[in-house]
């Protein structure tokens, strides 16, 4: 009876030695680090591909009225930049897959099958790459396309692209586990300096016939 006593008495004292174990819930005994690298790629191919053809619509506007002037445009940078992401990341993902093969066949082992599904895919990263800068391109090709008046087409074009960064930046920041606020925020500025300085430079170029 005493030595159950003894067992039962230490049970509980090393329970409650270790009182973070019971307080842990799921969501943060979650690494949010195993989402690192596609949230990476993700966030940056849909905000890349967001200002980039955004920036690019507004110099255009800056010196051209032309609705058709804009869509066509931004629609070139959509193409361009999604083949030149897809390439990129093919090619860096490719590299760093032949790193790890090589690094393997020194040690004289082969890939077993997890060892194999963990080492990087060229093709998905690519695509995913390509697709998500076709996602965040396609809003100011949206905003632009519907609106007749150019200082209108103009304000719609940085609403809708602010309102888009706000949620990118809040969908990263909700999947990688960061503080919100310091996300949009920092996504936020990041755009309207990109669309502000494209705009001041072409407009200068564009008026002053540099």
């Amino acid at each position: 009876m005493a030595t159950n006593q003894i067992v039962f008495s230490l049970s509980i004292a090393e329970e409650q030695s270790d009182p973070r174990q019971s307080r842990l819930s799921p969501e943060e005994d979650f690494d949010y680090s195993q989402r690192g690298q596609w949230l990476r790629a993700a966030v940056l191919g849909a905000n890349d591909g967001l200002v980039t053809v955004a920036s690019l619509m507004m110099g255009v506007g800056a010196v051209k009225q032309d609705a058709k002037d804009m869509i066509l445009s931004g629609f070139a940078c959509l193409v361009a930049g999604a083949c030149s992401m897809a390439i990129g990341e093919f090619v860096s993902v490719y590299t760093q897959l032949d790193i790890e093969v090589s690094q393997m066949k020194r040690e004289n082992r082969m890939a077993e099958n997890q060892e194999r599904e963990q080492l990087p895919n060229p093709m998905q990263a690519a695509l995913a790459s390509a697709l998500a800068f076709s996602l965040g391109a396609i809003v100011p090709l949206i905003a632009a396309s519907f609106i007749g008046d150019h200082k209108v087409r103009m304000g719609v074009v940085v609403a809708a692209v602010s309102l888009a960064l706000v949620i990118f930046g809040w969908i990263g920041s909700a999947l990688g586990g960061t503080p919100v606020v310091m996300s949009c925020v920092r996504g936020l500025l990041g755009g309207l300096m990109a669309m502000a300085i494209t705009f001041g430079l072409t407009k200068l170029i564009g008026t002053y016939r540099l």
